[in-house]
């Protein structure tokens, strides 16, 4: 099969091949390995136990965060539980959070929406949502975020009502959030896997809605 798979620089589009960096030892990657190996020497953890730590890290992604909402709004004693304690209540649903970062789930209603941002850096609900959007880290995004949060949700395509309060909410490394989006209508005769895949990753950082 592979023998049918082409790859061409001349066709309408043509770009230079992506300058390959695999080789270049950096100051961050010298102090991985380095702090890597020396962990592995001093008995302190084995190979295995950090290469299924990175597996994990890399199976993140949203659709974890998807799983809590949905399970949130099927289950009324879950969603008191999750909006109580996040990291408690992600555990409980399976959700290994690896970290002592605590995570706060804050609840859009008709009468509060939440907004999510880094204002310093990118601090992000990476256990429950993945790697960050570039645009969650952009400059542009902390500072408007918090002058003009509704320009900033408009840009994404959404709109408030007048009287309904918008709550940033500044992450920080010792506190990460995550909006519990309101349940779509229309949507009684759903199970929790029908649900979570309703749920966007945008919309439990609160750009979005559903």
């Amino acid at each position: 099969m592979m023998d049918n798979i082409s790859h061409s620089h001349e066709g309408p589009d043509p770009h230079a091949p992506r300058p390959d960096h695999d080789d270049t030892l950096t100051h961050h990657k010298r102090l991985e390995i380095a702090v890597r190996e020396l962990l592995i020497e001093k008995g302190i953890l084995t190979a295995d136990e950090i290469r299924e730590a990175v597996e994990r890290m890399d199976a993140r992604g949203p659709h974890l965060g998807a799983k809590l909402v949905a399970k949130a709004w099927v289950d009324p004693a879950f969603k008191a539980r999750l909006l109580e304690n996040g990291s408690a209540a992600a555990e409980e649903a399976g959700v290994q959070m690896d970290q002592p970062t605590r995570l706060i789930v804050v609840e859009n209603t008709p009468q509060v929406h939440n907004l999510v941002v880094c204002t310093l850096c990118s601090c992000y609900p990476r256990m429950v949502l993945g790697i960050p959007p570039d645009w969650y880290k952009s400059r542009a995004y902390r500072s408007r975020a918090v002058h003009e949060p509704r320009a900033v949700l408009a840009e994404f395509g959404t709109q408030l009502a007048d009287e309904a309060t918008v709550r940033v909410h500044d992450s920080t490394a010792d506190m990460r959030y995550l909006v519990l989006p309101m349940r779509p209508k229309g949507t009684e005769g759903l199970d929790e896997a029908g649900l979570a895949a309703l749920v966007t990753r945008d919309s439990m950082i609160g750009v979005t809605t559903l």
